[in-house]
């Protein structure tokens, strides 16, 4: 019996109880809340149900309590209900009961844990987004990770996800790009707020190799050239490091695409029909004030230029009418104006603000030996994702970016991420899956498969508690989803690797038999709770982008 089974219990057997008492049902929420509790010895789960319905229905929360108490008890799999407290109930399962969800697991496979919440909606999900003028940042690492994972778990939540990435190849950043490379292949100094480091020089040196005479092309031309075969070349290398490093995207826009084909012009003839854009001291704003955000904001400027957030405009509106139900915007730390605005945009289109979500991810720093790791041997002042790679490598790196909330600044401490420990979460996690996948090639030298397990012989508090959490699982991926966080995946992870640990270093929960002896039920049920922790554990694995390893 799962947790969401055993709410479908409480919640059946509540409404029974109250229509006897003469009480009114209706009065059920619609979810009901069971967790496990703190402490073990309080029970297996406990609900607040009592306490949330007692007052309204004129009833004692105890009273209450106990009348569900006395129901649950002789219903099937309860193997007791007691009342705590104000009003609480502490639940025990029966070993048969909780052995069902090992049968569950093994019989979902790969498909434990996903759901239809998100059945029927298509989700834009834009992450990463670096601008094509230098290898990837550790910031946008961090997206690539967190970006990727979050596309998962939206999708196995029944969700139509389009991974998106916003290939920002306009405006001045380019240009000093550009510059930057002509600067490189002539001999020249970096012109100043150019782009500096190694791969400037490599990708110039491509250039004049591929066309012998480009750094003596009339200047026009030569920076035309540059700029063109500069961004190809550099956005080459970016998709690559991505694609090493487990992410792939569906749709690469091109941010110029929405200026040539007109639809920036369109986005605003648009709202200055309905009266959203309005001119000022020579410049045309949007009236993002008036749908939430903290001040108006330029989209053309006095000299007639485009406000970056003109591109911003056109390119919701081309999301809608792509036919997205949900735009989820994944940017840096610098970005919170964004939400404003973005959701300003929505409202002045006529959407839904709630349309457009915007999630902004906080700083990385990278640290050993207590110190700060700052430079980069090819982008010269940053830390790039090939780096972190070639520090951790690619599981660590995801891992490590993965397991705490975008809301915080991390620092990933290079000697814990390559040590072989306990401490290092990411080993802890796949030694788990390790050990489980040992055990299961070593048992193929008995005879399993001529035992019946008996699931109800799982009585120990070990046992007990593995299952339990193998139970959680299902709850905790529509809570990754639904609060758009993949690090209460990781965290869950090492929840599971911890319980699994502790029921293997106990030695008398031995799961292969010893020297000549049968194989037991017993045998064969422990087998059947290693394999069901080997499927989640790789399941939770998968959508964090982590491998699974069979040895360690």
């Amino acid at each position: 019996m799962t947790p969401a089974d055993l709410a479908d219990l409480l919640r059946g057997t509540a409404a029974k109880v109250l229509v006897e008492r003469g009480l009114d049902p209706a009065l059920l929420p619609d979810e009901v809340t069971v967790e496990r509790p703190r402490n073990p010895e309080h029970g297996d789960y406990a609900t607040n149900l009592a306490m949330r319905v007692g007052k309204p229905a004129g009833v004692a929360p105890r009273d209450l309590a106990s009348w569900l108490a006395e129901a649950l008890s002789a219903a099937d799999g309860v193997a007791s209900a007691e009342v705590a407290g104000p009003g609480f109930l502490n639940i025990r399962l029966a070993a048969s009961a909780q052995g069902a969800i090992l049968e569950q697991v093994l019989a979902a496979g790969s498909g434990y844990g996903t759901a239809q919440a998100l059945a029927g909606t298509r989700i834009n999900l834009e992450f990463v987004s670096a601008n094509p003028t230098g290898p990837v940042h550790l910031g946008g690492t961090r997206w690539a990770a967190v970006g990727d994972a979050l596309g998962r778990i939206l999708a196995a939540q029944g969700a139509d996800v389009t991974r998106e990435y916003y290939f920002n190849d306009n405006g001045a950043q380019i240009d000093r790009f550009a510059q930057s490379l002509v600067a490189a292949a002539t001999g020249a100094p970096t012109p100043e707020n150019g782009y500096a480091g190694a791969y400037i020089g490599e990708i110039a040196a491509q250039i004049t190799a591929a066309h012998p005479g480009a750094a003596e092309l009339p200047e026009r031309e030569r920076l035309e050239l540059f700029r063109r075969e500069g961004v190809e070349l550099m956005f080459a290398q970016i998709r690559q490091a991505l694609h090493d490093f487990g992410t792939d995207f569906d749709v690469y826009f091109n941010e110029s695409s929405l200026f040539a084909s007109g639809a920036v012009e369109r986005a605003v003839n648009t709202l200055k029909n309905s009266g959203d854009l309005y001119e000022k001291d020579g410049a045309w704003w949007i009236a993002s004030s008036a749908y939430g955000d903290d001040q108006d904001r330029v989209v053309i400027k006095s000299d007639g230029n485009s406000a970056y957030i003109a591109g911003d405009i056109a390119y919701f509106q081309d999301k809608r009418a792509r036919g997205f139900d949900l735009c989820i915007y994944m940017l840096g730390a610098d970005h919170h104006g964004y939400i404003g605005r973005l959701k300003a945009a929505a409202a002045a289109f006529g959407d839904d603000p709630a349309t457009v979500e915007v999630l902004i991810g906080q700083m990385v720093n990278l640290v050993r030996d207590g110190q700060a790791v700052k430079m980069s041997k090819r982008a010269g002042t940053v830390v790039t994702l090939d780096d972190l790679v070639e520090a951790i490598g690619v599981d660590a790196a995801r891992y490590s970016l993965v397991r705490s909330s975008v809301n915080s600044s991390i620092d990933i401490d290079l000697n814990l991420w390559t040590s072989q420990s306990a401490e290092n979460p990411v080993y802890y996690v796949q030694y788990a899956h390790a050990r489980t996948a040992s055990i299961g090639r070593n048992a193929a030298e008995f005879g399993f498969a001529e035992v019946t397990p008996d699931l109800a012989l799982l009585t120990a508090d070990e046992e007990g508690e593995l299952i339990r959490t193998i139970g959680e699982y299902p709850r905790v991926l529509g809570s990754a989803a639904g609060l758009r966080e993949p690090h209460r995946v990781a965290r869950y992870l090492e929840e599971l690797a911890g319980a699994y640990h502790r029921f293997q270093t106990n030695k008398n929960l031995r799961v292969l038999p010893l020297g000549d002896e049968p194989v037991s039920p017993t045998n064969a049920a422990r087998l059947v709770l290693v394999n069901a922790t080997r499927q989640v554990l790789a399941n939770g694995l998968g959508l964090l982008g982590v491998t699974a390893p069979e040895r360690m």
